[in-house]
């Protein structure tokens, strides 16, 4: 470009005449100017979105001081910031980082590659539980999406408990799941790569699903395995109690933030597949859509509304909610099909008008991921409703998905929710749900923290995988749709019953942890723990931890409860069948019905 044309670039506008060129002429110099006007446009870096203060982008030209400050300084907040306000993503653009990152509570990592290995964490990540004395069984709410890690020691360290996923990682080195003998009640893990040993150590049950690792080690009472290349053998369950499933039915991938070679933001939903081993991104292409940030609408918790999030979504966008507490007097209304809502740094939806928090229309291909319902003080009938109502709807060739969606019932503060989750659309996918009522934190109590169901199935055809339901007052699991099948399911019954007689049902000792309804006729659930801790009373008794109809396509395999230290007694395993766990036997055990 000369400099005259930058010139006059500059003095625009001006009379083309003036310059006593032809017609031809003055509309070649016309198209000449804003071709340097485009040129000049390409060579400018893209302004980075508008992510908010609690999006920290990091660089690989950044210095390693800079980027550990930075890392260090979050950690510092969020070591031990069980329920507090504050909420954190780091976004990792493409390139090599040589730092050590320690990960406190409501912070997720994440690489803007298309592939995990376009960002390279040389030093590593580490989860242990120091703040709260080598216990990490109340290590939840954080995440690590989409990058390598390379172990400055071989090991990665992840000492966990729920809503705490790993996704689309590559581990270069070994895996330890506990605080070095600590206790940890995790977990999860999909579409990854783990190049050598995963020790599960102390961890009383995990789900592992479409990964390829070297090795495994170290059981307690429920490892699942679905769509794992390099499972451990499994013919002599329960010992070791590991569960394996070749493939995994159907499932479809998290969708995911990324960036391109220019500087272009979009998500990345990938594509359903059926039948599958492994990870979903061993291949150049990967199947599935890449929709450009344009096309969303980047919601922010301390401006954002029920109303302003309605009218992005009536506009037609997707959402991507930014870390923060949306507080919503009026349910935020999913009604285009194909809808993607996208949660950074466990972002939260919190009604405070006891109004539901989010309600999906009957409506194919939505997905809400990365997202934590938080009940408000206010009852809310239901945090999440999937379908208005249950109807003969099919999603079957392109299904509902909710990926590491989480519910909380008071913990931060007093909550009330009558039902986290009700289910009414037929096919949908459920791929990592912590679904839990409190048991510690504020707002903690029988009759402070009230509840009935955690979660309610009512459609057809719905998977579950990774299906966590915790503390709840009546069953914590209610299952009424034909064809549901669920491949790992853990669950404790409420701690704070007072009494015996406070909690029956009928005649019946408590509430079955996953109650089948009567008149289903077709279910599958594989890899199964129900545990009890009646520390109020410890004279409690759970007559079955699970409850279901008997038929020939009515299917339970490898069903585990316990009690937990001797405390409290479930005198059932599944209907009448199976010993009793209790302070003289702590573990009973069912392989299949």
């Amino acid at each position: 470009m000369s400099h005259s044309a930058s010139a006059h670039r500059h003095t625009l506008p001006f009379n083309l005449a003036s310059l006593g060129l032809p017609k031809a002429s003055a509309l070649l110099a016309t198209l000449a100017l804003a071709g340097c006007q485009a040129t000049e446009a390409q060579n400018k870096p893209l302004a980075t979105p508008d992510f908010g203060e609690q999006v920290i982008i990091m660089d690989p030209s950044m210095p390693a001081e800079e980027v550990q400050n930075k890392l260090d300084a979050i950690f510092k907040l969020q070591e031990s910031n069980q329920f507090g306000p504050e909420r954190y993503a780091v976004l990792f653009k493409p390139g090599v980082y040589h730092n050590k990152v320690r990960l406190g509570f409501y912070t997720q990592l994440l690489g803007l590659g298309q592939f995990p290995d376009d960002v390279m964490l040389q030093g590593g990540i580490q989860v242990e539980a120091s703040w709260h004395d080598g216990d990490a069984t109340q290590n939840f709410w954080r995440s690590v999406e989409n990058l390598s890690v390379t172990p400055d020691n071989g090991t990665m360290q992840w000492a966990v408990s729920q809503a705490s996923p790993l996704r689309r990682i590559h581990v270069r080195g070994n895996m330890l799941l506990d605080d070095n003998g600590g206790w940890s009640s995790g977990g999860y893990i999909a579409d990854s790569l783990v190049d050598q040993q995963i020790n599960s150590g102390t961890q009383q049950q995990w789900l592992t699903r479409n990964a390829t690792i070297g090795s495994w080690t170290n059981e307690n009472w429920n490892m699942v395995f679905v769509g794992v290349k390099n499972a451990p053998e499994s013919k002599n369950w329960p010992n070791p109690p590991y569960t394996v499933v070749e493939q995994t039915p159907l499932v479809s991938e998290k969708p995911f933030l990324t960036i391109d070679g220019s500087g272009h933001y979009s998500v990345f939903v990938p594509a359903l597949r059926k039948n599958s081993q492994g990870v979903s991104w061993q291949e150049t292409h990967v199947p599935g859509a890449n929709l450009p940030l344009d096309k969303f609408y980047i919601a922010k918790a301390a401006t954002d509304t029920s109303s302003t999030l309605n009218a992005a979504l009536s506009a037609g966008k997707h959402l991507l909610l930014t870390p923060g507490i949306y507080k919503l007097d009026a349910p935020v209304q999913v009604k285009n099909p194909d809808t993607v809502v996208l949660g950074l740094g466990i972002a939260t939806l919190l009604p405070t008008a006891g109004n539901v928090a989010l309600s999906v229309a009957d409506v194919d291909g939505v997905k809400i991921s990365g997202v934590l319902f938080d009940a408000g003080e206010k009852n809310s009938e239901v945090l999440l409703q999937v379908g208005d109502k249950k109807s003969a709807i099919s999603h079957a060739q392109n299904p509902i998905a909710l990926h590491d969606v989480f519910f909380r019932v008071g913990g931060a503060a007093v909550g009330n929710a009558t039902h986290s989750v009700i289910i009414n659309s037929n096919h949908v996918i459920g791929d990592n749900l912590w679904v839990w009522r409190g048991d510690h934190g504020n707002g903690i109590g029988w009759a402070t923290n009230k509840t009935k169901h955690g979660i309610i199935v009512n459609g057809d055809h719905v998977t579950m995988y990774g299906l966590f339901v915790e503390h709840f007052h009546d069953y914590q699991t209610l299952w009424n749709g034909e064809y549901g099948e669920v491949y790992f399911y853990q669950s404790e019954a409420p701690y704070d019953v007072p009494d015996q007689q406070s909690w029956m049902n009928g005649s019946t000792n408590g509430y079955a942890s996953y109650k089948v309804a009567d008149h289903v006729k077709h279910h599958k659930a594989i890899g199964m723990g129900v545990y009890c801790f009646f520390d109020t009373n410890t004279s409690v008794k759970l007559n079955s931890a699970i409850e279901a109809p008997s038929g020939p396509d009515i299917h339970f395999d490898h069903i585990t409860s316990v009690s937990l230290g001797g405390t409290g007694e479930i005198t059932h395993v599944l209907n009448d069948q199976g010993d009793k766990a209790n302070d003289k036997n702590y573990v009973s055990r069912i392989i299949r019905q």
